[in-house]
C-alpha cells in the first residue's frame, strides 16, 4: 500500500494505491470510518502506519486528474479504482459515479436507481463510507428537500465541491 498526500483547495488530501488500483482519497486531517475489504469498519488513521509514503505512477496521475478538477478542466476522472466495501455499498458507488459532473441526485434517487427504491438510509451511509471522495462523486448527493446533507468531509466542504463544479459547468 502506497500513500501521498498533496494540497488541494478544500485541504490537504491522502490519496492511497494497492495492488494498481486507487483505494482512497481522503481529507488527510479528518480521519474517517472506512471499510476494509472484509466489510470490517477501521479508521483511516490507523492505515496511515501501513502505508509507505511514495507517489506511485497511479497516485501521481490521480494527483494530475484532480489537480484538472480543480481548476474546471477535468469533469470525468479516468483512473483504475477498486474501493472496498460491502457488494450493497459498491453498487451505490457505483451508481454515483453515473451522476452527471455538475447535477445532483437524491439519496432516495439513487436507491431508485438501484432498484431499492426504499434504500435511502442505506445509500446514505454508502455515501458515508465512501473511500474515493471526490472521483466517486458523493458529494453530488443531497437530501429530499434539496438541501445539502451529510458529508465526511463536513458541509462546507460538499458546498465547496458542488459551487466548482456550478462554476465550471457549461
Amino acid at each position: 500500500m502506497y500513500q501521498f498526500f498533496m494540497s488541494s483547495p478544500i485541504g490537504k488530501l491522502r490519496l492511497v494505491e494497492s495492488g494498481g488500483f486507487l483505494k482512497e482519497i481522503s481529507l488527510a486531517d479528518i480521519p474517517d470510518a472506512r471499510l476494509n475489504s472484509e466489510g470490517k469498519i477501521i479508521k483511516a488513521a490507523e492505515t496511515f502506519t501501513q502505508a509507505l509514503t511514495e507517489k506511485t505512477e497511479i497516485l501521481a496521475e490521480t494527483e494530475r486528474q484532480l489537480k484538472e478538477y480543480f481548476v474546471g478542466v477535468r469533469k470525468k476522472f479516468e483512473l483504475p479504482l477498486k474501493p472496498d466495501g460491502t457488494v450493497f455499498f459498491q453498487t451505490v458507488w457505483k451508481a454515483l459515479l453515473d451522476i452527471p459532473y455538475g447535477q445532483t441526485r437524491t439519496y432516495g434517487e439513487i436507491a431508485a436507481s438501484i432498484g431499492k427504491p426504499k434504500a435511502a438510509r442505506a445509500v446514505g451511509m454508502a455515501n458515508h463510507h465512501n473511500p474515493i471522495m471526490i472521483v466517486i462523486p458523493c458529494h453530488r448527493v443531497i437530501g429530499s428537500n434539496g438541501q445539502l446533507v451529510g458529508y465526511a468531509g463536513g458541509l462546507e466542504v460538499k458546498q465547496k465541491l458542488l459551487e466548482l463544479e456550478k462554476k465550471y459547468d457549461g
